[in-house]
């Protein structure tokens, strides 16, 4: 097996690593977070802000910006 299929082998991996993340994060998003409207407190609020600026690291070194931007 040469380098370059090994490395496609491995990128395909990571890549449904990701699919597959996304895929639970999408549904757990569309269950609200596990959260029940009448349960919802500022704990449920930070976790969500804590998601939010973790994934905004992520797009932001997909897409090159904020501190990624050229």
């Amino acid at each position: 097996m040469s380098q370059q299929s090994n490395a496609l082998d491995t990128f395909l991996a990571r890549k449904a690593e990701i699919d597959n993340a996304l895929e639970r994060l999408k549904a757990l998003s569309d269950n609200h977070f596990n959260a029940h409207p009448d349960e919802i407190n500022w704990g449920h609020v930070g976790d969500l802000g804590h998601y939010a600026e973790l994934l905004k690291q992520i797009t932001d070194a997909a897409f090159q910006e904020g501190e990624h931007a050229e």
